[in-house]
């Protein structure tokens, strides 16, 4: 029997704010352990949470760029265990009435567009951090009630390779979008994987089997790589899979049982009695949607369809948003924006790059390279010219006009003056203009290259190559 992979992910993420979710200490990483906490985040007898607006804001923001619905009522809700990261005994979260839900994320895999549903984007708060050493354990809680977004997916992927492309593109979306950094070094983005197993074209889930914690996108393939074989193996055994939860270990390859799975009963969720439900006005609502950018699926999708960039430049634009804004100004009006693209890939960003500079730096406005392009496509300079001369632009910030103008670069046309350069490079070089003559085409291109050189790398190479071929054939 053929079995097939159903796939949901949980994906945590750190709000990119500068306080935490309920009281003022700062959202920050690295500072020294317990030095960003107050009363609220160590859940002290009598304390009061007040809601962070600017989370509430990236919650609802980040619904709006998933394409969900935005609920007019919205509320808190305590979810009960105990354990050593939560000094209240219970984390803040949201269960049957959250912020945004039934959305969709669409990606590119292979080659084709997925679109995988999401269920839910909801906010509660971070927990703090446990350490084990050799004799004892500690608790760091800078990190309780930094402002958290779970963003719960349906269980509609099949793969590994599937799971890391919807991870990547919703990263995408988040760091685009303003949410978060997703900076998975820093703990501000983590992952919950949550697997079964079923026979092929059968609709009924297997037992849920969830990996928690996971936090490299590389580390939740490798994990997927390991348990969907390890489910098919042991149903194909007659075994009859159990709800639990397991932990994957990197360095063995492998994942390993923790506990059995808690539901939902287990949590005695129940709603937070000190936080009032959320129910958004029509003007904050305009607000948030103010905020909402060009998703980078979007962009990319535009950019190959408005300017006819190729699929490799348009996705380095859909990559970065500030060199692509600078295409964009380049090519408003231009005749042919795949070459200005071609010029921002192929030569500022690598002159960027190398100069260890920024586009804030740039000396000259983006019309500048339009205007460049324009010199090459009407023939007035060559390629080769125009690498000259966009070295002085980037060191000087003159006009590309100014400079050719300037050292009398202009690419030289004139039928009468190339004859002469051909007739002296064809009597310099018998041997070559008698290899043509023979049939033996790449010759043209050395004579090409000698006649290039007479003229300084002012010829028209195009009228070149009909010169010569008109006067070898004669």
């Amino acid at each position: 029997m053929e079995y097939e992979a159903v796939i949901g992910l949980e994906t945590h993420v750190q709000l990119r704010t500068r306080s935490k979710m309920w009281c003022g200490c700062a959202n920050e990483f690295g500072a020294d352990p317990n030095s960003n906490v107050c009363p609220v985040c160590l859940g002290l007898p009598g304390v009061l949470p007040v809601a962070n607006d600017e989370a509430l804001r990236l919650t609802v923001l980040t619904g709006l760029l998933l394409g969900c619905e935005i609920p007019r009522r919205a509320k808190f809700d305590r979810k009960n265990y105990f354990y050593p990261d939560v000094a209240k005994n219970y984390q803040i979260t949201q269960y049957d009435q959250p912020s945004t839900r039934d959305g969709f994320l669409e990606f590119e895999f292979e080659d084709h567009l997925e679109r995988v549903r999401i269920t839910r984007a909801h906010l509660e708060e971070d927990v703090a951090k446990n350490f084990h050493f050799s004799r004892e354990s500690g608790v760091d809680f800078n990190r309780a009630g930094v402002p958290l977004l779970e963003i719960v997916s349906e269980p509609e992927i099949r793969s590994a390779h599937m799971a890391h492309a919807y991870l990547n593109a919703l990263v995408e979306v988040l760091v685009h979008g303003g949410i978060s950094d997703c900076d998975m070094e820093k703990g501000m983005l983590r992952c919950d994987v949550n697997v079964s197993v079923r026979p092929r074209g059968t609709t009924t889930l297997g037992a849920k089997i969830e990996i928690k914690n996971m936090n490299t996108f590389s580390g939740v393939r490798r994990a997927l790589d390991y348990e969907i074989p390890r489910q098919i193996a042991a149903v194909s055994r007659g075994e009859k899979l159990r709800q639990e939860t397991r932990r994957w270990d990197d360095d063995a390859g492998i994942t390993e049982p923790m506990r059995s799975k808690e539901h939902a009963h287990d949590y005695r969720y129940l709603p937070d009695p000190d936080l009032l439900p959320l129910e958004p006005s029509d003007a904050w609502l305009a607000e948030v949607r103010s905020r909402v950018i060009e998703l980078p699926l979007a962009r990319k999708q535009r950019f190959a369809r408005d300017y006819g960039l190729p699929a490799g430049d348009a996705e380095v634009f859909k990559g970065n948003l500030t060199l692509g804004a600078f295409f964009e100004q380049a090519a408003n009006g231009a005749k042919n924006p795949k070459a200005i693209g071609n010029w921002v890939i192929n030569n500022l960003a690598a002159k960027l790059n190398e100069s260890q500079s920024t586009l804030a730096d740039l000396k000259f406005p983006p019309a500048a390279l339009r205007e460049l392009v324009e010199l090459v496509e009407s023939g007035k300079i060559s390629t080769k010219i125009a690498q000259e001369v966009f070295g002085d632009m980037f060191t000087s910030g003159k006009s590309p006009t100014a400079i050719v103008e300037e050292k009398g670069l202009l690419q030289v046309s004139d039928t009468g003056a190339l004859e002469t350069f051909c007739d002296q490079a064809i009597a310099a070089n018998p041997g070559p203009a008698q290899d043509f003559r023979t049939g033996k085409m790449a010759a043209l291109n050395f004579l090409k290259g000698q006649v290039m050189k007479l003229s300084k790398g002012k010829a028209n190479p195009s009228v070149v190559g009909d010169i010569l071929e008109r006067k070898l054939r004669a």
